[in-house]
């Protein structure tokens, strides 16, 4: 499903990575993928930070992306999880998608090594001009120790294929400044939930979801409202949803979704190390709020 600047909009579901016995359950992987678009949601991100992409090989890495653009069928946009802190791993899993035949790329700032400001603008360059499909940086300086920064996004929106950016730093007033710097034809979305709402009002244009693993038509009834002018139900869905937004991360992300999915049936509630299954005050804290939903 072609993806560019115009048909980047509304929600894109953060996909979990179902595993069963140390493995990628295929099966319940391409399952969740049918729930997402039969729900409606734009568009699936596998192999992301939600997908656990950090303890995945590359081999794992690839066929989830592979399996997520067979599962899609053309109804859903595929944006692949290809980012590293090494250029050139990520410039090698970049070439791999896009062979695979994912529709775009999503590419977090490279973590752990804290690359200067010109680091970054090489760093996204050299995969910009390695590839051909449309790309979305992803800034989120909690899990990376550094921001994407204002600036060098507007230079990265040079770059023909830099068509967006996911920005998870939690700052309405950075998405302000960031809508002032860049063109119209820049799409900024959302990485978090509970700042749907607020991050629409100022110029985003839609989501890229944890709890649409979960509430897909939810989330595709919220977007919809608010770009539709239905602002006071968008509002409602806001306040409704908000409580299931917020217990989600009562501990790290992918830990909550996955249980609350597992309760749900639709997966093992399965982890890699280092992540390890909710403590008994979170997931108390959880099913609480989950069972308020009938989820």
């Amino acid at each position: 499903m072609e993806l560019n600047a115009a048909t980047l909009q509304g929600v894109y579901t953060a996909l979990v990575t179902p595993f069963r016995e140390g493995e990628i359950d295929e099966d319940a992987f391409l399952a969740l993928i049918e729930a997402q678009a039969a729900a409606g949601v734009a568009g699936i991100v596998p192999v992301g930070t939600t997908g656990e992409s950090p303890t995945l090989n590359q081999e794992e890495h690839l066929r989830l992306i592979e399996l997520a653009a067979t599962g899609a069928k053309g109804r859903l946009q595929v944006i692949a999880g290809t980012g590293s802190n090494s250029t050139a791993e990520a410039i090698e899993l970049s070439q791999g998608a896009e062979r695979l035949g994912a529709d775009g790329l999503l590419l977090v700032a490279p973590y752990y090594n804290k690359p200067t400001q010109e680091g970054l603008v090489a760093h996204f360059s050299a995969i910009a001009d390695a590839v051909r499909i449309p790309i979305v940086l992803y800034s989120i300086p909690g899990r990376c120790g550094i921001e994407i920064a204002v600036e060098t996004v507007v230079k990265l929106a040079r770059k023909k294929n830099i068509i967006g950016l996911k920005e998870a730093g939690g700052s309405v007033d950075r998405v302000s400044q960031l809508r002032q710097a860049l063109p119209d034809s820049f799409v900024l979305l959302s990485g978090d939930d509970g700042l749907t709402v607020p991050f629409l009002s100022v110029g985003a244009a839609g989501v890229i979801s944890v709890a649409s693993n979960l509430i897909p038509r939810e989330m595709v009834a919220l977007v919809r409202a608010f770009r539709e002018g239905r602002l006071a139900e968008a509002e409602q869905l806001h306040r409704r949803l908000y409580p299931l937004f917020r217990d989600l991360f009562v501990e790290t992300n992918p830990v909550p979704i996955k249980h609350a999915m597992a309760l749900a049936g639709t997966m093992t509630g399965e982890l890699r190390l280092p992540l390890v299954p909710l403590s008994d005050g979170a997931r108390a804290k959880l099913e609480k709020t989950l069972k308020a939903f009938s989820l």
